[in-house]
């Protein structure tokens, strides 16, 4: 009965959700004992505090955020399982949680372009291996897209709290940021931070600012006023992968293992980006219809009602801003919302189709592979 210390902050979800996985994991096999060991535990009795209530309660493993100067060598020399949460670094003597940051701010980039967007910014910590992967990701793809010029970041943040900011300097680079501005955070916290200073300095949000977060927290991302956008990573996924790899470990103590990554899956629009960035009204109006009715089945002919086009110009006009024809735009945002609730219900494939007005699941199946990759059941799959 292998006995694991988990000692991680478990008032954020993405912690909540490694420790689905984990439990996921154990299930049908010989049950695991866990034991939730509050950070504060490390912070008064150091590592070496944390070592010995192991080695009084004899545990197998222990799956932990670390500072980057303890020394977790600690405990394979008493024989005790060690992976790293991502915290601040990487470390190279035992495994870590880790994530493809590089690729969420790549993700992050991509999404605010597909919506017209031409000024963009970072806003995140330094020496923080999450943050700077992201920021290196949305900057390089926005390079890439032609678009380096008009990239700002914030990150001259160096705090040992996570939370802490100051507002006065984020105030003045807000309000020297060209406006609109699409502005990615390195985490849902930090996003929460940018909607709070506009709010109390009366920078409209998404308007002039448009802010995306990643971890999609649920309780951050509605406790913001607007809503806050935010990239869904497979973090339950992420867990059960690492409670695969802390058996392995168990057994084989002397191997080489590999770092487990957390992958980006989808991004959850709420109202901090709900916007796009166009000067031309009569499509802001056509896109801003589109996105309040994306859970239900529209047709071409019922945009051409809300605005004085026809048919032809109104196509014209919103390729132009968008790259796509209304009809596949309105299917693009239609699968989105089909993936978000693939992961977050546990309603079948066939009633997720049907609630949204899709009636032919092949057709479906086809369509959702085409844009997503993958089919519907993969995805869902993919996600844990």
């Amino acid at each position: 009965m292998p006995r694991i210390i988990l000692l991680t902050d478990f008032s954020e979800e993405y912690a909540n959700n490694l420790l689905k996985g984990i439990i996921r994991y154990s299930k049908g096999r010989e049950p695991w004992v866990l034991c939730k060991m509050p950070l504060s535990y490390r912070d008064l009795y150091e590592v070496e505090g944390v070592l010995e209530w192991a080695l009084k309660w004899k545990a197998d493993g222990i799956i932990a955020q670390f500072y980057n100067s303890d020394n977790v060598k600690i405990f394979k020399e008493n024989k005790i399982a060690a992976i790293a949460q991502d915290f601040k670094q990487r470390f190279t003597d035992i495994p870590n949680i880790t994530g493809a940051h590089h690729l969420a701010g790549k993700i992050g980039a991509n999404y605010f372009i597909k919506k017209g967007f031409t000024n963009f910014a970072f806003y995140g910590f330094k020496g923080i291996v999450w943050s700077e992967e992201r920021c290196d990701g949305f900057r390089d793809e926005i390079t890439k897209q032609g678009f380096g010029a008009n990239f700002s970041e914030y990150q001259n943040i160096e705090s040992t709290d996570l939370w802490f900011y100051e507002s006065a300097p984020l105030v003045e680079w807000l309000y020297n940021l060209p406006k609109p501005v699409a502005i990615m955070a390195c985490d849902d916290n930090q996003g929460h931070h940018i909607i709070e200073i506009c709010s109390q300095y009366g920078i409209k949000i998404p308007e002039e600012v448009a802010i995306l977060g990643v971890d999609n927290d649920e309780i951050v991302c509605t406790l913001s006023e607007p809503t806050l956008s935010s990239i869904q990573q497979a973090v339950e996924k992420g867990g059960y992968e690492t409670a695969v790899l802390m058996d392995e470990m168990i057994k084989n103590p002397h191997k080489k293992y590999e770092d487990v990554i957390v992958y980006p899956t989808n991004i959850v629009t709420r109202q901090s980006t709900d916007i796009f960035a166009t000067e031309d009204h009569h499509i802001s109006t056509v896109l801003k219809y589109i996105h309040q009715n994306s859970d239900r089945k529209l047709n071409v002919d019922d945009i051409v009602k809300i605005v004085p086009l026809s048919r032809r110009l109104l196509e014209t006009r919103f390729r132009q801003v968008t790259g796509y024809s209304v009809y596949s735009y309105m299917l693009h945002l239609r699968i989105e919302k089909f993936a978000e609730k693939l992961i977050e219900t546990d309603d079948s494939i066939i009633e997720i189709a049907l609630e949204m007005g899709f009636f032919d699941y092949k057709n479906i199946s086809r369509q959702f592979k085409t844009i997503m990759g993958c089919t519907p059941s993969e995805f869902r799959a993919n996600q844990f």
